[in-house]
């Protein structure tokens, strides 16, 4: 399938409005007063990239990165989101924007991660065929997740809990990756699976399941940070001013993606970030 979307993607209109979207107040940063602060104590920046469109903020916020004073900007890729706080904690990675619930987990455990700020809120969505029509429905009944420590596992415990359920007594799960995960549901092996952009646009598209929850809209899922900016403790400690310039640059970036998902969109598509421009624009 070709990408289709409107327009050419312009990269002096695309900074001009992420600098418009993101100029009032945000983290009192004012372009007078950014300029006045102290620069940052390390001109290189490390940030993780993973095949997931919610990453979009830190993406996006490239040239911001640049404008704050850091030459050296590298998205160290690696396979998926369970990669993250490893890269984190080890000091291959500075930033990054994770999923709350296994950052928590690793803290916990005593990695050296700070969580700085809330980015952005709906990532996840339930999928469940006929049979699930709520999270109570799920008693009984076979639900998928890559692993018993993934951020889908963790969320999916957070959501039974809140309506009175054993994860551990009450739920069958099986462990399977996401694309076979998604093809066993639409078999009718398994009754449920928690999609991840861009899963939930794909199994939409190809009319796998229903929507059960969607952390987007469904309270009281819609009303807590998803994901998190966390840094590698040492980083944080060491380049205080770096941090808050980072911070600033990739918030800004995600006030923009949210005001602007169509220029977002395209920025994401030809920079070969997702080769789905309709998937980035809904994501």
């Amino acid at each position: 399938m070709h990408t289709v979307y409107p327009g050419r993607f312009s990269r002096r209109r695309f900074l001009r409005g992420i600098t418009l979207a993101g100029a009032a107040g945000l983290l009192g940063w004012h372009p007078r007063r950014a300029a006045a602060e102290p620069p940052p104590e390390t001109t290189r920046i490390r940030l993780v990239r993973v095949p997931s469109i919610c990453q979009a903020p830190q993406y996006v916020a490239e040239e911001l990165l640049r404008s704050e004073g850091f030459t050296e900007v590298h998205y160290l890729q690696r396979e998926g989101t369970a990669d993250i706080a490893p890269a984190l904690a080890s000091g291959e990675a500075d930033l990054s924007a994770h999923f709350a619930a296994p950052l928590l987990l690793r803290l916990e455990a005593g990695d050296p991660i700070v969580i700085l700020a809330g980015l952005h809120v709906g990532c996840f969505e339930l999928f469940g065929t006929d049979r699930i029509q709520s999270i109570r429905d799920l008693k009984g009944k076979t639900v998928a997740v890559p692993a018993l420590d993934s951020s889908r596992y963790v969320f999916l415990a957070t959501m039974t809990a809140y309506v009175g359920l054993d994860l551990h007594k009450d739920i069958h799960f099986v462990m399977h990756p996401g694309p076979e995960s998604i093809r066993l549901l639409s078999e009718g092996k398994i009754d449920a699976y928690l999609g991840f952009p861009p899963e939930p646009q794909e199994m939409r598209e190809q009319q796998i399941g229903h929507v059960v929850i969607s952390s987007t809209v469904d309270r009281p899922w819609s009303q807590y940070f998803c994901c998190m900016l966390a840094g590698g403790r040492e980083f944080v400690r060491t380049h205080p001013v770096a941090t808050k310039r980072a911070l600033r640059a990739i918030l800004k970036a995600a006030d923009f993606c949210a005001s602007e998902p169509e220029q977002s969109a395209q920025f994401l598509v030809q920079q070969g970030y997702t080769k789905r421009y309709d998937h980035a624009s809904r994501s």
